[in-house]
């Protein structure tokens, strides 16, 4: 597991994902979360399908640890602000006003660590005529105009994942990670204020500044256009896809690769400008080649040629990739109860170095015996990481 951040100390009360997120990111790179849930059934996410343990869940919360705290109650919040005192950082993604009400808002928080970085994730940020309004990843795609360049206007649909969500949750780790830096030069703590329409409006900087700087209104086709970027299916019903750029010569590997020098000739398409305004007439052309041959043949010829390409993988198809393989992707899941053995390690490398294994996922209050145990032995000090993986059994053992 990556030790980057070793030291730092979190204290992440998210739900959903882009508080988890966030925490994810830091817990990812090292840092100490933990997870402060309400008591009972925790975040929500935890049943986003069945039981408390879904597979959504163990997805924003690995490396984690967890306590069950109920902060309408004076001796947990007692606890909860014994855990502020000596961290680092604290994440939250409430609907605005939320925080105050449970004594976690940011003036409550920084009276009790003036050093704490404070991060408050919202949908649409903490005022102004949309800040009470709910808000899923959908909705934040659709407002910051993200949505509009991503799909086709004829056949709209949503992007699979939760683009949205995760996204703000990666920008509230830089936006962390930056205010921590700060911190070490100047000593003292700084509230980070990211919404989902701030993030996904930074996300898609490119159209804006086509929007600003052309005049244009970009569209969901604008960029494949453009890019001369191509979905093909082949004969087997299987997708494939290459991406030509605007360099001339992968044009030209592409015409060799699928051995159809009528198409270089053709004056619809002989000068890339020509192609981007034929883009549709060529995509139709391209779709009749590639339904000759099954995916597999077209990647094996391809492999011989010089063109950005690569079939469209399923996920189970990515997991037995061989640069997937190569790079080690798939880790193993330490210190789990139940859910998944496997899953995918961080995306960075520091001096070579690769997380090896991810800590499971934490099951409801997992580790709140150990932490309150810690608190009670030692007030105001942060209870150590090396009860991370103990059993609920056990921590319950070690706080009698």
């Amino acid at each position: 597991m990556l030790n980057v951040l070793s030291g730092v100390r979190i204290v992440e009360q998210g739900t959903f994902i882009t508080g988890p997120c966030a925490g994810m990111m830091l817990a990812d790179l090292g840092a100490d979360v933990i997870k402060v849930e309400s008591q009972g059934n925790g975040d929500p996410y935890r049943s986003f399908k069945a039981g408390f343990y879904s597979a959504h869940f163990q997805a924003y919360n690995r490396n984690k640890r967890a306590i069950g705290l109920d902060l309408k109650d004076a001796g947990e919040r007692a606890i909860f602000h014994q855990l502020i005192a000596e961290a680092d950082v604290y994440i939250q993604n409430f609907r605005p006003g939320a925080a105050q009400r449970i004594g976690a808002d940011y003036e409550t928080l920084s009276a009790v660590n003036p050093k704490l970085v404070y991060c408050s994730i919202s949908g649409f940020g903490p005022d102004g005529p949309y800040a009470q309004r709910p808000v899923y990843d959908s909705v934040a795609q659709a407002v910051s105009g993200f949505l509009s360049v991503a799909i086709d206007p004829e056949q709209p649909r949503f992007i699979g994942p939760a683009l949205a969500d995760a996204i703000t949750g990666i920008y509230a780790a830089l936006g962390i990670s930056a205010a921590l830096v700060e911190r070490g030069r100047t000593g003292r703590g700084k509230r980070i204020d990211v919404s989902m329409l701030e993030a996904m409006m930074h996300f898609a900087v490119e159209p804006f500044m086509g929007y600003f700087a052309l005049g244009e209104e970009p569209s969901g086709v604008d960029r494949p256009r453009l890019a001369q970027a191509f979905i093909v299916r082949c004969r087997d019903g299987k997708l494939f896809a290459f991406h030509l750029s605007s360099l001339d010569k992968f044009w030209d590997a592409l015409v060799a690769a699928i051995d159809t020098p009528e198409l270089a000739t053709d004056p619809r398409f002989d000068q890339r400008l020509k192609r981007i305004d034929n883009y549709e007439a060529l995509n139709t052309a391209l779709n009749a080649v590639f339904a000759t041959r099954d995916r597999d043949a077209w990647v094996q010829r391809f492999a011989g040629f010089d063109v950005p390409y690569a079939p469209i993988n399923s996920i189970p198809d990515v997991v037995s990739d061989p640069q997937a393989r190569h790079l080690d992707m798939i880790v193993p899941v330490a210190d789990r109860i139940e859910g998944a053995e496997r899953t995918v390690r961080p995306a960075f490398a520091f001096d070579g170095e690769r997380a090896s294994a991810v800590r499971a996922a934490p099951v409801v209050d997992q580790h709140g015996a150990a932490i309150r145990a810690a608190l009670a032995r030692s007030p105001g000090v942060w209870p150590e990481r090396s009860s991370a993986s103990a059993s609920t059994a056990e921590a319950a053992e070690a706080a009698a």
